[in-house]
């Protein structure tokens, strides 16, 4: 009976202490880091963002139109690069899931028009966290740095 006890502690002590290891993100967790250092998983993101992301964002995370911080006739801004000439770094992980997972107009509200539509009905949240994870990898250290800095500031 007590090895039984004892097995069972165990396994769960185990269990425990691989979600905390690698736990899975969750809506509105911004100290989760993203997966920029896990070669898998930033592998897994570069494919989804050519998928998803690239035809917008350019292939090379450039963006695809010059003065994408002006809006346009319509009254939409371009999409941005996510390189670190872009504005991506300068948002915390928690709002970057946000803004795949649920598209910029939802976020930001009002007459806000936005052409980024969400991503959470194609992607998982995981995957959108490889996705984001694949573009910090692309980053210079020091910006890198930078974000991480920025998600440490969001910390309860």
């Amino acid at each position: 009976m007590e090895k039984s006890i004892i097995t069972g502690v165990a396994a769960t002590s185990i269990a425990i202490g691989t979600a905390w290891i690698s736990p899975a993100w969750t809506a509105n967790d911004a100290r989760q880091s993203l997966p920029y250092t896990d070669a898998v998983r930033v592998a897994e993101g570069a494919a989804l963002y050519t998928d998803y992301c690239a035809s917008c964002h350019g292939a090379n995370l450039e963006g695809q139109q010059p003065n994408w911080q002006d809006r346009d006739a319509d009254g939409y801004l371009p999409a941005p690069p996510h390189d670190e000439t872009g504005h991506t770094w300068h948002h915390d992980n928690d709002l970057l899931m946000r803004i795949v997972r649920d598209g910029t107009e939802a976020i930001v509200g009002g007459t806000y028009k936005s052409n980024m539509i969400g991503f959470g009905d194609v992607m998982s949240d995981n995957e959108i966290a490889s996705v984001l994870g694949y573009i910090k990898s692309t980053w210079p250290t020091e910006i890198q740095n930078i974000h991480n800095e920025i998600n440490a500031r969001v910390l309860p």
